[in-house]
């Protein structure tokens, strides 16, 4: 394909890297006078320095990000739709890419499409005779970002499938596909997190990568209220993996917070 030039990201169209950049950082000081102590390794230190949409933040982004002519065609494109928010962050987005490639993955599990960004961002780097396997409940989110599949020639490599997740996933298990699939990103309802963490462990190989989005909920994992379900099966998930032995894991600050689950 075409080499990816580097970009800046105005600042007004950086959906859902601007706005969802650190908004964990937002709930993590939420209601507290002054921000947490440095660390020995000053990461709460640095988180308040980048800032939400702030310089540091923004140099990161012109200093990291590449991307393609048509991922930035459907961001621009999905910067306009009511629930933009939605988006996952194009930085994040680049990341997941780059974990694909850097697995030499052929197999993709996508649960949670919304327009698509992150479906084409991996497609573009699965090889021909990759699929990603993109799982949604909504047709009209996905149909702003099919054209642009299409135009990217790529449009081969995604597999939509428009129904429950958990049922897609469940038709992948009972046709012998466990432990085929190399890579997935769970990305859609946080009150089923649990259920499709569950079941892409089955369907991914050993060594491959679970990646899981909005972990840190804008800061709300800190307290979850009892009658806020998403919230607490974010942050259920959260302490289970923390002690799942069948994986390894990092949790990274980036976007909403995503965790990389890495099968043994």
């Amino acid at each position: 394909g075409p080499e990816m030039p580097l970009f800046s990201v105005p600042k007004e169209v950086a959906v859902g890297t601007a706005m969802l950049g650190v908004a964990f950082a937002t709930g993590m000081l939420a209601g507290k006078r002054r921000p947490p102590a440095p660390t020995r390794g000053g990461g709460c230190a640095l988180l308040v320095i980048i800032g939400k949409s702030g310089p540091l933040w923004q140099y990161i982004l012109d200093h990291s990000l590449r991307e393609h002519p048509i991922l930035k065609k459907l961001r621009l494109l999905t910067a306009d739709h009511p629930w933009s928010k939605m988006m996952v962050s194009c930085d994040q987005a680049q990341l997941m890419a780059n974990l694909v490639k850097l697995i030499k993955a052929k197999k993709v599990i996508e649960i949670g499409v919304f327009t698509g960004y992150n479906t084409l961002n991996m497609a573009l780097v699965l090889p021909d005779n990759g699929r990603v396997i993109a799982c949604d409940i909504n047709e009209d989110y996905v149909k702003i970002g099919k054209p642009l599949w299409k135009e990217a020639g790529v449009e081969h490599k995604i597999d939509l499938r428009i129904k429950p997740a958990i049922q897609t996933l469940d038709e992948l298990l009972a046709s012998g596909e466990a432990e085929t699939f190399d890579f997935a990103f769970i990305d859609a309802d946080k009150e089923s997190c649990n259920e499709y963490y569950e079941k892409c462990l089955r369907l991914i190989k050993k060594g491959g990568i679970i990646a899981i989005d909005n972990v840190l909920w804008s800061g709300r994992v800190l307290k979850p209220r009892k009658d806020d379900l998403a919230t607490q099966s974010i942050h259920h998930l959260n302490e289970k993996l923390l002690r799942d032995a069948r994986v390894n894991i990092s949790m990274l600050p980036m976007g909403d917070g995503v965790t990389l689950a890495f099968k043994l």
